[in-house]
């Protein structure tokens, strides 16, 4: 396993931990990271639009923004995906708050 692949790994399961716990900027990273491919990740749209819809709930605006940008390059279907991940992330993640 190459070091960048090692390191985006680290990132996103570092990110992962913080987003769990609600902390926006972790849920702004990771949809930066899938948007744009970083390390070795490779670019997924649907899990971009999750990451940034679900930071976009914990009130970072800029993730409105681009959760609109990357939706554009995605089809209907993929969209609908990707709400059902948040909506699927949230009801875990309040479960295990609860």
């Amino acid at each position: 396993m190459g070091n960048s692949v090692r390191t985006a790994q680290f990132l996103i399961e570092s990110r992962l931990a913080d987003a769990a716990r609600g902390n926006g900027q972790a849920l702004f990273d990771l949809g930066m990271a899938y948007s744009t491919g970083h390390g070795d990740l490779a670019v997924d749209y649907v899990a971009a639009h999750k990451w940034f819809n679900l930071a976009a709930l914990a009130g970072i605006e800029e993730a409105q923004y681009l959760r609109a940008e990357v939706s554009e390059e995605m089809t209907a279907r993929e969209i609908a995906e990707a709400q059902r991940q948040a909506r699927a992330w949230v009801a875990a993640t309040s479960r295990a708050a609860a």
